[in-house]
């Protein structure tokens, strides 16, 4: 009996969360190690057809850097980074095409449906709905580095995106964008997921990632910080303790924010249920970052 009690005081709690966030777009990031942790990525999956059945409007965006750099080997090219970025020539951008849409966009969907919801990719194999153009790394007094077939998202096809929702479908997006002449291009997934929150001016930015949050010394985990505001990001940005692989996705979080995005999540993506947690619960268990 103590064991019901306490489930049912769980949902009593999350019972305001899910009415202030019924109808509201919530777009969830996922790449990284996480899509190697099979558990873990249906822990995921579960969380994302929990919101969608109690309202809430999921948007589930990937990327999946280990399965392209393996693909990559297994056909014998190596993989080439240029200021962090995939440097993708015409044979590199059909390997990313080809994992990313065709294979682990189309997992995740078998896996949605397996576990009782319906999902649809959504990419250039069925529908595209990321609208690129070519992107330039900009150098300080030089010509901007070509990066080859990489791109940046610069404007959605949302009916597509919203006639998926309305259908009781959850959109799933590899991180492969096509420009309006119909050539393809390799998008960072955070970025692109910052884009389509951006976009679709939704309530929530979600990003799975493979620590908890931000730390405020990244070897003490009793020093993660729960919130964030625009300002103190930036700070921290500047003096160092925001530093590597966290400067991409914060800058693009940060922009989120800026125009219109309500709140973003980092949340550790090995925890089961963790973005349940961060979002359903009084006390959440990641960083959150607000305007």
């Amino acid at each position: 009996m103590d064991e019901a009690i306490r489930k049912a005081n769980v949902l009593i709690e999350a019972l305001g969360w899910i009415r202030r966030f019924r109808g509201k777009y919530v777009v969830i990031k996922l790449g990284g190690s996480a899509l190697e942790e099979t558990a873990a990525v249906k822990s995921l999956l579960t969380d994302v057809m929990f919101m969608e059945a109690v309202g809430m409007k999921p948007i589930l965006i990937h990327g999946g850097g280990k399965a392209i750099n393996q693909a990559m080997k297994t056909s014998g090219i190596t993989p080439h980074f240029i200021q962090g970025r995939r440097y993708t020539d015409e044979a590199t951008l059909e390997i990313v095409a080809r994992v990313l849409a065709g294979e682990l966009c189309g997992s995740l969907v078998e896996e949605i449906e397996r576990q009782g919801s319906r999902a649809r990719g959504l990419s250039y194999l069925t529908e595209n709905c990321l609208i690129a153009e070519k992107l330039y790394l900009p150098v300080e007094g030089g010509q901007p580095l070509d990066l080859g077939f990489v791109g940046h998202v610069v404007d959605l096809n949302r009916e597509v995106i919203e006639s998926t929702c309305r259908a009781g479908m959850i959109p799933v997006i590899p991180s492969v964008g096509m420009d309006r002449a119909g050539q393809k291009y390799n998008v960072n997934a955070d970025t692109a997921a910052a884009a389509v929150a951006r976009l679709l001016k939704a309530e929530k930015l979600v990003f799975l990632s493979d620590v908890p949050g931000i730390f405020r010394d990244k070897k003490d985990p009793s020093t993660l910080i729960s919130h964030l505001t625009v300002g103190s990001c930036r700070g921290l940005i500047a003096d160092g303790t925001i530093d590597a692989g966290m400067i991409p996705k914060v800058e693009a979080a940060l922009e989120a924010l800026e125009v219109g995005v309500s709140k973003v999540h980092i949340v550790d993506a090995a925890m089961p249920h963790s973005v349940l947690l961060e979002i359903y619960s009084d006390r959440g268990i990641g960083t959150e970052i607000v305007r």
